[in-house]
């Protein structure tokens, strides 16, 4: 009888091509636990602390940092050098005093991106769904896994519920405080994050709906004036007039 289940390991061939690993020097690469990211859309922390920050020459070297507690994501420890790390989170090394946060890029697929440590005291979470849980309060389900309660005073009459899905709420790490809210819709600004056209930034023209939201198009200007169009799947707000959170140099 065969083996039931997931397999455990991940060869580096078939590997997502944005991760900075050689593919034919060694057979096997760290495969992510189940997290708050799928697999085609993060990066383990071990490839993170040994091939992105080059704080260590072999895996053994990274197990062992990550083991002593010196690396948090969300302003939380993380002891796994498995964690997949995905969009938006924040990566701190307090003894280094170095702060990150995971970017789309157009040539890279993903980056870290410095910032300060002011600015990794939040992080940008997009609505993906919504729904109403038990008493009439509002649940909403973000892009990296979390879940947020809205308290409803009078189910018959939600005031609170002013969220809409692909919205994007900016909350406080680790506490998960509701900051602000930036709503998706004509001239927000937005980026990219997949598709040809990953890691641009630009403001929405038009957005044409279609059956689903895969098939729904988004019309974007881009600083350069040029217009791109892309699935509605693939559009993550930052901003209106300039973006909340600080980007790469020559993005904007």
């Amino acid at each position: 009888m065969g083996k039931k289940g997931p397999k455990r390991h991940l060869k580096r061939f078939p590997s997502p091509a944005f991760w900075p690993i050689h593919r034919k020097a060694y057979k096997f690469a760290v495969k992510p636990n189940p997290g708050p990211h799928p697999l085609d859309r993060c990066i383990p922390l071990l490839v993170i602390v040994r091939d992105i920050l080059n704080y260590a020459e072999t895996a053994r070297e990274a197990r062992r940092i990550i083991k002593e507690r010196k690396i948090k994501v969300d302003g939380k420890v993380r002891i796994d050098h498995k964690f997949p790390v995905g969009l938006m989170d924040v990566i701190e090394i307090p003894d280094a005093k170095e702060y990150y946060r995971v970017l789309p890029h157009k040539q890279k697929g993903f980056i870290l991106h410095p910032i300060t440590e002011e600015e990794a005291k939040f992080k940008l979470c997009r609505i993906e769904d919504k729904r109403t849980v038990k008493g009439g309060h509002i649940q909403l389900n973000l892009h990296d896994g979390r879940n947020h309660v809205i308290k409803i005073s009078d189910p018959k009459k939600p005031v609170e519920d002013v969220f809409k899905t692909l919205d994007v709420l900016k909350i406080s790490i680790p506490e998960q405080d509701i900051l602000d809210h930036i709503k998706f819709g004509e001239n927000s600004l937005v980026m990219v994050i997949g598709g040809k056209n990953i890691g641009l930034v630009g403001k929405v023209l038009k957005v044409e709906k279609g059956f689903g939201r895969h098939r729904s198009i988004v019309t974007i200007e881009l600083p350069s004036k040029d217009i791109i169009k892309t699935s509605l799947l693939y559009v993550f707000t930052i901003g209106y007039e300039e973006p909340v959170i600080s980007l790469p140099e020559g993005v904007l």
